[in-house]
């Protein structure tokens, strides 16, 4: 290589490691908030979470390098176009052609280590996570037993646990009801229990300690007894499967044992082009790099100074093309319309004819700009200096607003791409299973939107920052409104006003219809898996949680007539250290007046049960036609009140009820918390910015962009961190919400103010 090669390769090179730095990490939310937090919780070592995230990390390289790739050509030869170098190359003789040289080292480079991922990396670290995991669960298996949500993975059993220490060893105030077919209904209410896994023995065991046991058979005899050590044996094989029994999908497979997995459908006679086209595609996605980088060149080297932006948002525009085809090649090839081959090369040949075309013409006419539609010129365009109204904002806040806003649509339009694509190829298989319909993928993207925005505001509010202050910076107008007297703090007040803004309206789509739009998306995804929607919702399960320390249970319930059949109505003591009374009932029809919190039931042919402390039976009532005191109707439409379904105020609401009957929230009031700290995260993500994009000049723009998203990552590993933390009640649920605010916000501050104005 020669001087020209290295030194295109360093232009490119820091923007396609800072684009990997954020792609990836935005695919790792999901798994850092569903595994860290409660792994950190339950005391699993850090060393050991790390290794599980360490473990997860493969499979979104896989698809974030070619997009890294494509973002760093883009962003590099912008540059260089941005400061003329381009011009003085092509006046030197340097033609488009001599720069695919350093293009073809760095996209031969990007395309060994996406393959290595898609053939070796991916399949085993997906294998090694598995077990992994399979060993945290056996060792832990209280962990998955909630506290205050009925538990049903155990096979006709449910277990209800009042409080989960934080330990995570064992459970205190423990309900269990046993409908195991064969033997006299029993329901076990005990004052401490666990679960005890022999790996070896292959044997899973609920241990309860001082219990009170009642029994119902079909003939309607009631027997109580006390037991200070029970054990109850479960089928293991229905709870926790074998790690050599795992079954693996498609990109989870090698490519032998995918031959393997196309050679035996074929041998049953069944379809084996789902195989063949994954096989394909481990070959043709890393491919796609040499791909990127032809178009990477041709759009981002242009002779005009402007020309960066078109190219960047046209790059988007390719980014999504190619996932178009890769969408409806599988689909072709199950249609027996084109073979499988073609089906996974089909976005490479398609964007590679676009790819060569576009860089013929670059070649020929790379002093002509790249236009945008009208429609979206018009949206990203540069700022005009025009005339502001008012004493607040000023010409030069019109002027740095705009570029601002223009940056943060920009990031946020790159950061929802990259959502939305991992999202695609998770659940893609499931249309080409069969499993799931493009309107239904449809409406799972929808419900997921306000999801993806909600985390991505911050972020793009971070990029949008760095970028504004790095491009005033490199182009002199930093220097020039400082030597006209203007302060950097006096440059940013549009920014910090936008970040002031911008939390506003993370905590107006919290309030609102972030949770329950999430809730939707989570029944979708659970239908697309093969399971029942009815897992967000326990009245699926005929179990519900009444609010003065009672459960119910019932068979049925017809919410026009206002039945409920097969009722069962268990009432505690506070703190369920004993059972008051038991009360059965065929049928229980509503008749208070609609819309109160508890009602009038009429209840018919059943019976009533009152127990002392010690468990014995003091009273006993034949119920004929009577009227009784339960829940309305409208209680048994409630979901389950997991804090990520639920809105801020239902989520207050709901956290204050189970308050005052004497239950630890512990978790809830951190979530509480923690939604009402997150959205000062675009304020600290903003105080971040400015310092970092300012101190280290304009010789090292990138250098600051990529210290600035470190620090970030950092800030959003510490919140789920410290959420672990408060929801296991080792810190209190505020200091655990506002820690990360407080420790950043200091030290962000203290960069602002010693930075040069």
């Amino acid at each position: 290589m020669r001087i020209i090669d290295r030194y295109v390769i360093r232009q490119v090179l820091m923007p396609f490691i800072i684009g990997l730095l954020v792609f990836t990490f935005l695919m790792m939310l999901k798994p850092l908030q569903t595994y860290a937090e409660g792994l950190i919780s339950k005391g699993v070592p850090p060393q050991t979470i790390a290794y599980l995230l360490a473990l997860l990390t493969p499979q979104a390289l896989a698809l974030t390098i070619p997009m890294s790739l494509l973002l760093g050509l883009l962003v590099g030869f912008g540059r260089l176009s941005a400061d003329r170098e381009f011009v003085a190359m092509q006046a030197c003789g340097v033609s488009l052609k001599r720069l695919l040289l350093p293009v073809s080292i760095v996209s031969l480079f990007s395309m060994a280590a996406t393959g290595y991922m898609w053939f070796y990396g991916y399949p085993i670290a997906n294998e090694t996570f598995l077990d992994v995991t399979f060993n945290l669960v056996a060792d832990r298996a209280e962990g998955n037993v909630k506290p205050r949500v009925f538990f049903r993975e155990f096979p006709n059993l449910m277990l209800y646990v009042r409080e989960v220490p934080p330990t995570g060893e064992g459970w205190n105030g423990v309900f269990l009801a046993d409908t195991r077919p064969g033997q006299a209904e029993a329901t076990y209410l005990a004052r401490h229990g666990r679960v005890v896994i022999d790996r070896k023995k292959k044997t899973v065991d609920l241990v309860l300690d001082n219990v009170v046991r009642r029994t119902l058979d079909a003939k309607g005899a009631y027997d109580v007894g006390r037991i200070d050590h029970f054990i109850l044996s479960v089928d293991p094989t229905t709870v926790f499967p074998p790690p050599n029994q795992v079954i693996k999908g498609l990109t989870e497979m090698t490519v032998p044992e995918l031959r393997e997995a196309a050679a035996k459908r074929e041998r049953e006679g069944l379809s084996s082009h789902n195989e063949w086209v994954a096989i394909h595609q481990k070959f043709a996605i890393p491919f796609a790099c040499v791909v990127f980088g032809v178009i990477g060149l041709a759009l981002g080297a242009t002779h005009r100074r402007d020309g960066a932006l078109g190219s960047f948002v046209l790059g988007l525009i390719v980014v999504f093309a190619y996932y178009i085809p890769m969408f409806l090649g599988p689909q072709m090839a199950k249609s027996a319309l084109v073979p499988p081959w073609l089906a996974a090369w089909l976005p490479n040949i398609l964007l590679g004819a676009l790819a060569g075309a576009m860089f013929l013409w670059r070649e020929r006419v790379a002093d002509q700009p790249i236009r945008l539609p009208s429609f979206i010129a018009r949206r990203v365009a540069r700022p005009k200096i025009a005339r502001a109204r008012g004493r607040v904002l000023r010409i030069l806040d019109g002027y740095v607003a705009g570029m601002y806003v223009r940056m943060v649509l920009l990031s946020g339009a790159a950061l929802m791409a990259v959502f939305y694509i991992s999202t695609f190829i998770d659940r893609a298989d499931k249309i080409f299973k069969g499993a799931a319909t493009p309107p239904m993928l449809a409406a799972y993207f929808w419900y997921l939107t306000p999801q993806y925005v909600y985390y991505i505001i911050p972020l793009a509010v971070l990029l949008g920052t760095l970028i504004t202050i790095a491009v005033l910076t490199r182009s002199s107008e930093l220097i020039v409104m400082k030597a006209c007297g203007v302060s950097l703090y006096r440059i940013a007040v549009p920014m910090f006003l936008a970040a002031v803004a911008t939390g506003a309206v993370l905590f107006a789509l919290d309030a609102t219809i972030v949770g329950p739009y999430f809730a939707q998306a989570e029944r979708l995804r659970l239908t697309m898996n093969g399971q029942s929607s009815a897992m967000l919702n326990p009245l699926s399960y005929g179990w519900v949680q009444g609010d003065h320390d009672d459960f119910y249970y019932f068979t049925y319930y017809d919410p026009r007539a206002r039945v409920l059949g097969g009722l069962a109505h268990y009432e505690f003591s506070p703190g369920m250290t004993s059972m008051l009374r038991h009360t059965h009932a065929d049928a229980a029809t509503y008749i208070s007046p609609v819309g109160e919190t508890r009602g009038q039931w009429k209840v018919s042919q059943g019976w009533s049960r009152d127990f002392n402390a010690g468990g014995q039976v003091t009273g006993f009532t034949p119920i004929t036609n009577e009227t009784r005191e339960f829940q309305a109707p409208a209680y048994y439409g409630i979901e389950q009140p997991d804090p990520e379904y639920l809105a801020f105020g239902d989520l207050r609401r709901y956290t204050a009820r189970m308050i005052a009957s004497g239950y630890n929230m512990a978790k809830e009031q951190t979530w509480i918390a923690r939604r009402l700290a997150f959205p000062v995260a675009t304020l600290i993500m903003t105080l971040i910015a400015v310092p970092f994009a300012v101190t280290i000049g304009r010789g090292g723009a990138m250098a600051g962009i990529a210290v600035g998203i470190a620090l970030a990552l950092v800030y959003w590993v510490s919140i789920s961190i410290f959420a672990a933390l408060g929801g296991g009640g080792l810190i209190a649920p505020t200091l655990a919400a506002w820690a990360p605010n407080m420790l950043f916000g200091a030290a962000a501050l203290y960069l602002l103010l010693t930075v040069r104005t």
